[in-house]
């Protein structure tokens, strides 16, 4: 019995040496220095030691800024703002170089338009750039308001032992096209705080009420803008078992569910709303276009009086399609969709009529329409045969 208790009193001994020299033997003292690193987990806790025994000293959380000790293995002990003390892993943290491409990035987009407003489906991260593998720094809970500002696009991660599409042979039998990558689109988005990032377009979902959501006719609405508010007493729709008296009327731009798209939006329509059906119904639609947000609203009279409420201030709404001779835009280098010429659209509502506005004499520029000729092609290659 004496000798066992001797080999596993020498066998603790050995343990504890042998976290003494992970948790202490690789350190090297940052006090007094000016290195900081900013929490990027939603919430963290901090440790007297690096042991598999230790006592909590204090709790963190995202984007708290910590005053760095000492570093291990694997390990920083930290200071908290309030002086709390201890250590924390750090895959954790995110060093100064990382927040500062952060406000980098905010600073660069303070001033950006909101094209629409989303939410988030679940605790998400806000990247550096578009792509997975880019830098993570904040951390937005479920449900939290987005303004978005910006879409990209970057090929989805071919993951670990796959290979990428092999090469397709075309029907004329020319010769083998290698597929594109697999597409994935990303948005840059701007929280109720300012922080500003980009996030997995599937991680997110475009407010839009659900009275809209039956029209959509299995497209994603990208966009919703309220054009005006009537008013309608005996409207029907409750909201915390008040009836609704004002109702908003939309303008909403929608796209097919497919990431990669060269364009933001292909169908607008604009919903009125009727008070005697109390019902929404559809005053405005345009499809087959290679629409680009931001949507622009605005009110106004008609500048070239061809309306008998020409005078009258109105909603009107401005949307860039992209031009016939220009060529279908390919992403750059950071995932951006740059149209290389647009037309852009002007229209005005006059109660239940939707009315392009143009200068008298004048003829719409051409417009690219690419569903419109892939049908055109089918019909001529089934002539030919």
């Amino acid at each position: 019995m004496g000798e066992r208790k001797r080999v596993s009193t020498r066998v603790l001994v050995g343990s504890a040496l042998l976290f003494l020299s992970v948790g202490c033997g690789k350190l090297s003292k940052h006090e007094g220095a000016s290195k900081y690193v900013f929490v990027t987990a939603k919430e963290a806790t901090l440790r007297d030691r690096v042991a598999a025994v230790s006592n909590r000293t204090g709790t963190v959380t995202n984007g708290e800024k910590l005053i760095v000790l000492q570093h291990a293995r694997r390990f920083l002990q930290v200071k908290t703002p309030d002086g709390a003390v201890g250590w924390i892993e750090e895959k954790l943290v995110a060093d100064q170089g990382v927040a500062d491409r952060f406000e980098a990035l905010r600073q660069q987009h303070l001033n950006d338009p909101t094209v629409a407003q989303a939410a988030t489906r679940d605790e998400v991260v806000l990247h550096v750039a578009p792509g997975r593998e880019s830098e993570h720094f904040f951390r937005l809970s479920e449900g939290a308001p987005l303004n978005l500002l910006m879409r990209a696009m970057v090929a989805k991660p071919v993951p670990p032992g796959q290979k990428a599409a092999p090469a397709t042979a075309p029907k004329d039998g020319a010769t083998p096209v290698p597929e594109g990558p697999v597409m994935e689109d990303w948005w840059l988005v701007r929280d109720a705080k300012g922080d500003t990032g980009w996030i997995y377009s599937h991680l997110i979902d475009v407010s839009a009420p659900d009275a809209l959501a039956r029209y959509a006719e299995g497209q994603r609405i990208v966009g919703a803008y309220v054009l005006a508010n009537v008013d309608d007493p005996d409207s029907g729709v409750m909201n915390n078992g008040t009836t609704v008296t004002s109702i908003p009327e939309y303008l909403t731009v929608l796209s097919p569910y497919k990431a990669g798209l060269p364009y933001d939006f292909d169908q607008v329509r604009v919903f009125t709303w009727n008070t005697k059906k109390h019902r929404y119904e559809t005053a405005f639609r345009e499809h087959n276009i290679m629409g680009y947000l931001p949507v622009k609203l605005s009110a106004g009279k008609d500048p070239y009086g061809k309306s008998p409420l020409a005078g009258v201030d109105l909603p009107m709404f401005q949307y860039r399609v992209l031009a016939a001779e220009a060529p279908v835009p390919t992403p750059d280098a950071s995932g951006l969709i740059v149209p290389a010429k647009t037309v852009e659209k002007t229209y005005r509502m006059e109660g239940t009529t939707v009315r392009r506005i143009l200068q008298p004499g004048t003829q719409a520029p051409a417009e690219m329409h690419p569903v419109v000729e892939e049908k055109k092609d089918k019909k001529a290659k089934g002539k030919k045969k």
